[in-house]
Formats: C-alpha cells, structure tokens, sequence
C-alpha cells in the first residue's frame, strides 16, 4: 500500500521493483544522502551513491544519517577499472586514446557513466553539484541514444493532486524540424507509458486545425500528417491550441471532431522557448509539481538533477529513473 504522503510518487511506483540499482554521481552531496536514505527505508528501489567512502561517511555523520545499509561505489576499491577503461576505448574508438580514457576516468560523470554502462547499476541520476553539460556530456559520447532514436530529447511529468500531464521537449532541443517533432512525439508517448498514462498526445500551435496560418502552424501541420501514416496504438492529433488541447468544452467549439476531445495528457510544444515558458508558467502559478527535465531516447535511464533539486525531487527522479529501466 503506499502511504498517502507518496502519493504523487505512488502514480509512478506502482510497478517499481525494488531490486532495481540506481547509481548517485554525486555521493557527498547531503540532499542525495537524505533521498538514498529515504529510498532504503522505504524499499523503493536499491541507491547506490558515488564518492570516496571515508567522506561520504563524515558528511552523513554531519546529517545524522544511519547509512549502514547504502551501498558505497568508492572509485579507490573499484577492482575493474581496466575492464572499464578498455570498454570506454572501445565505445570511443578512433576518438579516444588510453591517455584520454584515463583521465576522462577520474571524473565522477564518466566514472558514474560507464559503471552503469557495463552493468554494474540499472540507471544513473545525476547533476545535484554537476552542470548539465557535464552531466550529459559522456552519456551522449558513451551510452548515446537507443536503437530507433536518432537524438535525445526531454520531457517533465507535471503532477497536481491525480493529474499527470507530459510536457515536452523544454529543455534540449532549440526548434525541431518535422522529422525531429515526430521523433519527440513518439519518445514522449513512450515516457506516458512508462509512468502509467494511456498516451492522447496533442501537438501544440497557435493555430487549432487551420484557425491559424504561417511557418509555425505549417510545422505543427505536417508533424501530424507524418504521425497519422504511422501505425501508433495512441492517439496523437494537431495543430491545437493548448485550451483545445485541455478543455473539452473548448475544444467541442474549436475542433468538435478531434479524437483528443479535450482531455490531451501529452503536450508537444513547437519549439524549446514555447515549451519551456509552458511548464514554468504551469509550474509557477498553476500549481503542477515539475519533475525533470527526464531524459528521452537515451539507450540506458539516466537522467540530470536541477543544481537546486530538493531531497524530494532527487528522491522522486531515483523512482522515475527506474521507472525508465522497468519500460
């Protein structure tokens, strides 16, 4: 049963198996000793944190953490790095030399990266103390992106009270062309699955079913041309205006024959700047708790904290991380 205090996690968990290893790149910040901790203590899925062991244990001292029962992957006592550094050789190959990969080893993202890569963990979450960039940047050079997927994208599940929403992309790409659209739509879709939701995806505009004209509806257009040819087990419509998108009222007036009948619980937004606007203004005077950004079309779950992620959030993106796994 899970606690009515889990339950914007609880939509997520409910599949979770608790076996699953989540690995921490950044072990010796508080905020991820509280959420591993938090993890353990309610069987939610199996942390593994990062870092040196003798200073992980003096900051969970500092916190009045019991972490008896955390794993620690201390880089010192890990007995294959030369298994690891000739498997980045090999992922890096004509790009990278020994000398490289032995430097590229010391740092905790391509250290945390590999180790999941080679299967040591299910998932990696990482960016609490990171920058983005660094975060990403040996997952798009090491584990890349999964078979069909030609990029990566992201997305943000919104949650207020029962309702789930999917928001994307808000974060990565700047203004996807019609090929890039159809790709976010269907990462997406499947990100919907992963946490539960049946997918009825709309694809955003300013324009709702030729209100409206220009470049920016012709792009919307031709992405739902391109999706309706595909044979989708969801429904996927557009262009729509976001109130057409959401109010079935609204939309019996503005697209009395779209399938989404006003109940879309996947957004698309056109371009990075209208998406991200999207999910804070939802955010930030709608109420919706923002969890991500989730990384999509990546081949292993990993995914990159906010520098200002709470115990709360980290603890909820562990859950979603491994969600990813179990999809």
């Amino acid at each position: 049963m899970i606690k009515a205090e889990d339950k914007k996690a609880g939509v997520i968990m409910q599949k979770l198996d608790a076996k699953t290893r989540i690995l921490f790149t950044e072990g010796t910040d508080p905020r991820v000793l509280h959420a591993a901790q938090k993890l353990i203590d309610k069987n939610v899925l199996h942390p593994i944190v990062y870092g040196k062991r003798d200073r992980i244990k003096e900051v969970a001292s500092k916190e009045h953490l019991d972490i008896r029962k955390l794993e620690i992957l201390d880089p010192d006592a890990f007995a294959d790095k030369e298994q690891m550094l000739l498997r980045m050789l090999e992922l890096r190959k004509g790009k990278a030399d020994r000398k490289m990969a032995e430097e590229w080893i010391q740092k905790d993202t391509y250290f945390c990266t590999m180790y999941v890569e080679m299967g040591y963990a299910d998932g990696l979450l990482g960016g609490s103390t990171n920058s983005t960039a660094d975060t990403l940047r040996p997952i798009m050079q090491l584990v890349k992106t999964k078979p069909g997927c030609s990029f990566m994208s992201s997305c943000f599940l919104m949650l207020k009270k029962e309702q789930r929403l999917i928001f994307a992309d808000c974060s990565m790409n700047r203004n996807p062309n019609v090929d890039q659209l159809v790709e976010i739509t269907l990462q997406s879709a499947e990100s919907a699955k992963a946490f539960g939701l049946t997918p009825k995806v709309a694809l955003l505009s300013y324009s709702s079913k030729g209100s409206g004209s220009g470049i920016d509806v012709d792009l919307v257009h031709e992405t739902a041309i391109r999706l309706s040819h595909m044979p989708l087990d969801y429904i996927v419509d557009g262009e729509l205006q976001v109130d057409c998108a959401l109010n079935p009222q609204v939309a019996e007036l503005k697209a009395p024959n779209s399938p989404i009948k006003g109940e879309a619980n996947v957004l698309i937004f056109p371009d990075l700047n209208s998406g991200n606007i999207g999910y804070k203004l939802v955010a930030n005077l709608g109420g919706y708790e923002a969890l991500g950004p989730i990384l999509q079309g990546v081949r292993l779950p990993m995914n990159d904290l906010s520098r200002s992620a709470s115990i709360d959030e980290i603890y909820k993106m562990a859950i979603i991380t491994a969600m990813q796994k179990e999809r």
